[in-house]
């Protein structure tokens, strides 16, 4: 089943007759705020299959155990065994991801709740993007480590073909494979959108299709699929990723806050003449939404990864 994603906003913001032009910053009104992340969560592929947990500071630790049994079986009144189990305490560091979106001057004479309604899409869509992104590839990334590098360094990579052709089903079971044999459970995988099409025409020794594309959850190998179709993939690096997506945490921090821009020139946005953006000679301001979320996967091997075969000549 899909996971449901939750985080407890703070009732921080403005009322509804509370204007733009009245408070510059602060933070994002409580309902629009939960409708942004839940729009970020629909549209984030990393948030829908890891674990997410809130974050009450910038860091937080947790126990992860590596080896031995940790446990002990005990007859009554006898000694507890001292544990042999190896622990570590990974800690996850909440990182600050920020967009910034251009419009109208008018906009400061509307409420701050129906100016954050209007460009809600425009903010979750940055967002979950970056997200993906920075998660899955380490592009942009402010986290020590992706899933793909983490992949990578447990050698568990398996090329795209390594079966023969037209094998994908082949292929994708090798991927799992890997995991498998370090003794974790491939609950979900990841791929680009592009994948789909490929996917569909697999079938089994019974001509059954290998792949469920459903209303609500795609499945392959009776596990989730997740198509990042966010423009976050990099099919240059992995065609899929499977995993026991157990072990890779995401940490929110609440709320989402703003800040009005209005004389700032922004580098990023090329207007008619060639020229970047300048909100003063233009005539507009520009709303620079943060959030804070952080990103650990604990265990290189629970995470495995599908990559594109190898071009003649290289």
């Amino acid at each position: 089943m899909r996971k449901k994603f939750k985080v407890n906003l703070q009732l921080h913001g403005s009322k509804d007759t509370d204007y733009l032009k009245d408070n510059l910053t602060g933070f994002v009104p409580v309902e629009q705020a939960k409708e942004i992340m839940k729009d970020v969560a629909r549209g984030s592929s990393i948030l829908r299959l890891s674990k997410v947990e809130p974050m009450q500071s910038d860091t937080k630790k947790f126990p992860v155990m590596t080896d031995g049994p940790g446990a002990y079986w005990v007859g009554e009144t006898e000694r507890i065994q001292t544990s042999v189990a190896t622990w570590i305490f990974p800690e996850m560091h909440a990182k600050k991801l920020a967009v910034i979106v251009p419009t109208t001057k008018e906009k400061l004479k509307d409420t701050t709740i129906n100016v954050f309604a209007e460009i809600r899409p425009a903010i979750a869509e940055a967002f979950y993007k970056a997200i993906d992104a920075a998660c899955l590839f380490g592009t942009n990334s402010p986290f020590a480590k992706n899933i793909l590098d983490v992949a990578t360094a447990a050698g568990n990579v398996v090329k795209l073909g390594t079966n023969g052709e037209n094998k994908l089903d082949l292929d994708i079971s090798d991927v799992m494979a890997l995991i498998e044999d370090a003794g974790q459970d491939v609950n979900g995988f990841a791929a680009h959108y592009g994948m789909k099409n490929s996917l569909r025409k697999l079938r089994d020794g019974n001509g059954a299709p290998l792949f469920a594309a459903g209303t609500n959850q795609n499945e392959f190998y009776n596990n989730p699929i997740e198509f990042v179709r966010n423009g976050a993939w990099d099919k240059s690096k992995a065609e899929t990723i499977a995993a026991n997506w157990n072990y890779s945490l995401v940490g929110i921090r609440e709320g989402i806050e703003y800040e009005i821009l209005k004389e700032a020139t922004l580098q990023s946005v090329t207007m008619g003449d060639g020229k970047p953006l300048s909100l003063a000679e233009n005539d507009m301001i520009a709303i620079k939404a943060t959030m804070r979320l952080g990103f650990l996967p604990i265990k290189d091997e629970a995470f495995a990864a599908l990559t594109p075969k190898e071009e003649a000549g290289v």
